[in-house]
């Protein structure tokens, strides 16, 4: 590419991505810290991917989720997940009219445009399994009748990593469905001083403004899509990926018999959208190695299954990334 092209499509992304700063700002108002899960949640707007958040209670996965949602002009929908929801309590069902004697369907919660699927793990597997096909396809069926799904659809998940008592733990190919994992972690002692004095009174309400509407979205998804990514930067992402399913072919002898099942092609495609949204968000038009490794850990740490032997060794799918992305030659 041209380094006028380029200059040209670094000009298109900044005025494009204007409106990232000031859905930060609204955030902000509310989210103390948590700069990464900002970003990462307008990361999966842009790229088109739903997001899984798991971390410990009350470090404001859901508040963060709603108050993206409250910056966006659409519908959004919280679901929270039990033990005895039912798959029609998500989708929706048929209802016998009597005065016509027919069947009309009755949309459920999931015809909105932003979803928060709050501890997706408390729900049993059948509507798991209704979530994720609505994911996939983003489209559902009622009946005999198929449904389209509003563009943008995203599932925003939250799950609790410590409770395991009533959770139905998500089978590794669903959680493959998520573009993102992201794990959250307690805030410094500087952010929860300034949470305590932000939010220690009962009358605690901010509000956020719409900053955004849905074509806003749209639209910059097609910059983003327009975000230059080298051939030399493309072979570095299969590289990565291939790395986690034959790490002794890239000399990593290291990580022999730790890796149960590397990362699926899906991962590929998504480490580069990923990778040209995150280059959105710094308005830049074309992709650089960085960008590549600053996301890694969020598109592979739930699609690198571990070994038995490595869970021995007490060690997690993202000590295995971090010695792919540390080995890996950079372009």
């Amino acid at each position: 590419m041209q380094n006028n092209d380029i200059t040209l499509l670094n000009e298109k992304v900044k005025k494009a991505s204007g409106f990232v700063d000031a859905i930060v700002m609204e955030t902000q108002k509310v989210i103390v810290g948590q700069k990464n899960l900002i970003e990462r949640l307008i990361i999966g707007l842009l790229a088109n991917g739903h997001v899984l958040l798991e971390g410990v209670p009350g470090l404001a996965k859901t508040l963060a989720v709603k108050t993206l949602s409250a910056t966006i002009n659409t519908k959004f929908q919280r679901l929270q997940f039990t033990p005895d929801m039912l798959p029609a309590d998500l989708m929706g069902t048929l209802i016998f009219d009597q005065r016509t004697s027919e069947f009309k369907v009755r949309k459920g919660p999931i015809f909105a445009n932003l979803i928060l699927a709050d501890e997706i793990n408390r729900s049993p597997a059948k509507v798991q399994s209704a979530l994720l096909e609505a994911m996939q396809e983003r489209q559902v069926t009622i009946g005999g009748s198929t449904l389209k799904l509003d563009e943008p659809f995203l599932v925003l998940a939250t799950q609790n990593p410590i409770e395991q008592e009533g959770t139905y733990p998500l089978p590794e190919a669903q959680v493959d469905r998520f573009m993102l994992k992201l794990k959250i972690d307690y805030p410094s002692k500087d952010e929860e001083l300034k949470i305590l004095k932000r939010m220690a009174n009962t009358s605690t309400n901010i509000d956020v403004n719409q900053v955004i509407n849905p074509q806003d979205i749209i639209e910059a998804r097609k910059v983003v899509d327009e975000i230059y990514i080298d051939e030399k930067i493309e072979e570095y992402i299969v590289d990565i990926v291939d790395a986690t399913r034959n790490p002794q072919a890239y000399k990593l002898d290291i990580l022999k018999g730790l890796i149960q099942y590397g990362a699926s092609p899906r991962a590929t495609i998504s480490l580069a959208i990923v990778a040209k949204a995150y280059a959105f968000l710094q308005g830049r038009g074309y992709v650089t190695p960085q960008d590549v490794k600053s996301v890694a850990f969020d598109v592979l740490r739930h699609r690198v299954i571990i070994s038995y032997e490595a869970e021995a060794e007490e060690k997690t799918s993202e000590d295995i990334i971090k010695v792919i992305l540390d080995e890996i030659e950079v372009p």
